[in-house]
């Protein structure tokens, strides 16, 4: 994933690599539930509160798929949702 490895300090990555990786298990339970124009993905924390991971869960498998890491500055929900808002006007995310 290209958002992830931009983060330069590999024991940062190797931390929300650890929380991607939970999501393998149960990831309807985990993180919120997004609404609005993001409503159908997921948000959840990593590295202290400092990064959100925004997720989609789709189908009969329970897949989650990563749609979005970055870093949550003065305006946590703005700035990443913002994020995750753009990637799906540009069609880089599906509903």
């Amino acid at each position: 994933m290209k958002l992830l490895s931009d983060i330069s300090d590999r024991r940062i990555r190797e931390k929300i690599g650890a929380v991607i990786d939970r999501l393998a298990e149960d990831p309807e339970k985990q993180g919120k539930a997004l609404l609005g124009e993001l409503a159908g993905f997921r948000s959840i924390r990593a590295v202290g509160q400092r990064y959100r991971i925004i997720y989609q869960v789709r189908g009969n498998d329970v897949v989650a798929v990563i749609v979005a890491v970055g870093l949550v500055v003065m305006e946590p929900k703005m700035i990443s949702n913002n994020l995750a808002k753009k990637l799906f006007r540009l069609r880089l995310l599906c509903e």
